[in-house]
């Protein structure tokens, strides 16, 4: 398997620290306000790296911090009155409220830097007692002339570096480029002590601590945003391995942006999408189906229309498997054919090669589409043994996607779907599912009796309930309205 390191720049060949455990840092939210569909298009790969690594045999410890405190949280309580803690549980239980219905595997541990003060000072005194750090009458300030590789994440040297930044903001430092470890603030609404002075950590130490506390040893993969890069991970990586004199991460992978009509997302545009607008759309098998149809680092533009026709693209999906699990109830079998056996074989490792190859999930998934469609034209003389693992196969693929077959719940329906058996003088059944599929028999014989009326009566008083029948070339299918 190999991984497109961001550090090199290049494909590597992956291979974790343990033979069997793998140690991942996903950067988590600032919730200052609601998620966006820029966070879940990152969440969602780095959920799909997840669970493939995962049916690779591998055991994830997945740290997601969440910065409870930085400037935006307290500009907003500022303008709010909020409360910091009650204004960020409240968003981040929000949040993964929204990733769960996203089918979003949740992280072993979410830190909150609030809790995490000790930790972030330990690591500041670390760099201060090494000469990486000094303080400032503003502050506690990492030195990036003390760390050799500054700029190697990023590909930026110190001198470009220095010229990007501003004097004016605090003459004090050093060097322009030097940023903050520790804030001093006095009578702030979220400050903490420390042995410097009451304020709080700048956004970058809150990562390097809690990474350390958490894998306790060097990170096989560090994820996030493409705009992380420079200037939060390139810091992450110097002050860490400035503090532990050891290699901070050894695979860094990042998310390609998303934008809305080709512009980044901003609410003075008004194209400000929340993962709770983008819900309330569309489905959460279309959203991480489209979010999928795009290379994890490749830009992608959110377009309601194409998330739309993901809609058709995951019923087909499940209504296969459906097709292959009802001839696998039925008596058919033809015998081994030679012919299918190689073909499906061949599709199921090119979806594999192709997760391999860096997460290649638009080419793992055109190979999981044909695979449907070579067991769909075997359906009529099926080879039994290839399809049970044809089919155990595909029920692991969607489980790596993070596609849930949504089976309508339709108990509120119970009542009057029996009555309507009754009315036809048929005997009723124990659950929606079988008495539905004896009303689409008795639909099915009255066309064949040429039966139209009663067909139409069928179909009607199914409407009337808020039950939709579906006729296609593999069968009538029903639906909630």
């Amino acid at each position: 398997m190999q991984i497109f390191n961001s550090l090199s720049k290049k494909l590597e060949p992956f291979n974790s620290i343990e033979p069997d455990k793998i140690m991942m840092y996903v950067c988590g939210l600032t919730p200052y306000d609601n998620a966006h569909i820029g966070h879940t298009r990152t969440y969602v790969s780095f959920d799909v790296v997840k669970r493939f690594l995962i049916k690779r045999g591998y055991i994830i410890y997945h740290i997601q911090n969440i910065t409870d405190v930085d400037d935006k949280i307290i500009k907003r309580c500022k303008e709010t009155g909020a409360d910091p803690k009650q204004l960020t549980n409240h968003n981040h239980d929000d949040a993964l409220a929204l990733f769960a219905q996203l089918h979003i595997l949740p992280a072993d541990v979410y830190p909150k830097v609030t809790e995490h003060i000790p930790d972030i000072i330990a690591i500041i005194q670390e760099l201060i007692a090494a000469g990486s750090a000094y303080e400032t009458e503003t502050g506690v300030y990492f030195d990036i002339s003390s760390y050799e590789n500054y700029g190697k994440l990023s590909g930026q040297n110190l001198e470009q570096i220095k010229a990007g930044s501003r004097f004016g903001v605090d003459e004090s430092k050093k060097n322009p480029g030097d940023f903050a470890l520790w804030k001093k603030t006095t009578g702030e609404i979220i400050e903490f002590d420390s042995p410097w002075s009451t304020g709080r950590p700048g956004w970058h130490i809150e990562c390097s601590a809690m990474a350390r506390k958490y894998a306790k040893r060097t990170l096989d993969i560090h994820g996030g945003a493409r705009d992380l890069i420079f200037p939060h991970h390139e810091n992450e990586v110097a002050q860490s391995e400035a503090a532990t004199k050891e290699k901070f991460c050894n695979y860094w992978m990042h998310t390609g942006f998303l934008t809305v009509n080709g512009e980044k997302m901003s609410k003075s545009l008004g194209n400000f999408i929340t993962v709770g607008q983008a819900l309330s759309k569309s489905s959460s098998n279309a959203l991480r189906l489209f979010y999928l149809q795009a290379h994890y680092r490749s830009p992608l533009d959110y377009d309601i229309e194409k998330i739309s026709a993901m809609e058709e693209t995951v019923e087909r999906i499940f209504n296969s498997m459906g097709l292959i699990r009802e001839i696998l109830g039925s008596g058919a079998d033809s015998g081994a054919d030679a012919e299918f056996r190689s073909k499906s074989s061949e599709l199921l490792d090119s979806f594999y090669k192709n997760m391999e190859d860096d997460f290649n999930t638009p080419e793992a998934l055109a190979s999981m589409f044909s695979l449907l469609r070579l067991a769909n034209s075997h359906l009529q003389k099926p080879d039994k043994e290839q399809l049970i693992k044809v089919l155990s196969s595909l029920e692991e693929i969607v489980w790596i996607m993070g596609l849930v077959e949504q089976k309508p719940d339709a108990s509120n329906k119970m009542p009057q779907v029996n009555s309507l058996l009754e009315e036809l003088g048929s005997s009723v059944h124990k659950s929606v599912e079988e008495s539905m599929k004896t009303l689409i028999q008795m639909r099915s014989d009255a066309r064949a009796g040429k039966d139209f009326a009663k067909a139409d009566l069928i179909r009607s008083k199914l409407a009337d309930i808020g039950i939709t029948l579906e006729d296609k070339p593999d069968g009538t299918k029903w639906k909630l309205s």
